[in-house]
């Protein structure tokens, strides 16, 4: 009796800690969880199963392993956050299988995602010709993200980021065929005269969409 009295006091607590230490990391859905999210959780679980089995080892023996991991994943967050570069790494990035209704054979080698699973998610979004798709963006979670064609069967423009927290993205200002002294000029038409101060600038259907940073007004 008394050793299953440890075994529920010893689950309890782990529940909580557990419970605190993910509402500590953030929120993301599951389906949105990182590779570094998943990392971190199925290792905390295992260490979990095994202190709730190991009613001898000393409690803080296992919440200690956790609270690092936790420190870890908060880290390499916050970095992924300042840094896009890191959070490419960390994350992957999207990745264009269908562009204006033709599919890229060559990013989905890259992927190592093929045509059955192309079909199954299309399917899964209504989609019934790939024809009928503008964009199918493979995003780092693994789910499918579908752009439709306009109700007049013109193909819809993909939004375009070009200023990434404060940083211009020139490998998406050559895909729209522009360079960074347009964009320079377009910023200053707008009232910008540094890049750093913008959260987020994007282009889509001929026309830049503008978030600067908090604190940064044109």
């Amino acid at each position: 009796m008394e050793e299953l009295l440890t075994i529920a006091f010893r689950t309890v607590v782990l529940y909580f800690v557990i419970l605190i230490i993910f509402r500590l990391m953030g929120k993301r859905e599951i389906g949105e969880l990182s590779i570094l999210d998943l990392v971190v959780f199925i290792m905390m679980a295992e260490i979990a199963v095994l202190a709730i089995e190991n009613v001898d080892d000393h409690l803080f023996h296992t919440i200690l392993p956790m609270l690092v991991l936790m420190i870890i994943q908060v880290t390499l967050a916050y970095f992924s956050l300042k840094n896009r570069k890191v959070r490419q790494l960390l994350d992957g990035k999207p990745t264009i299988i269908i562009k204006y209704g033709k599919i890229d054979e060559d990013a989905m080698k890259s992927q190592r995602y093929n045509f059955d699973d192309l079909m199954v998610q299309l399917r899964e979004n209504s989609i019934d010709r790939v024809a009928d798709v503008s964009f199918a963006i493979l995003e780092p979670s693994g789910k499918l993200t579908i752009v439709k064609k306009e109700n007049s069967g013109e193909h819809r423009q993909l939004e375009m980021p070009l200023i990434i927290d404060g940083f211009i993205q020139t490998e998406n200002l050559s895909r729209i065929s522009k360079d960074k002294k347009w964009l320079l000029e377009s910023l200053q038409k707008h009232g910008y005269t540094n890049p750093s101060d913008i959260s987020f600038c994007s282009f889509t259907d001929g026309e830049l969409f503008i978030d600067e940073k908090d604190g940064h007004r044109p």
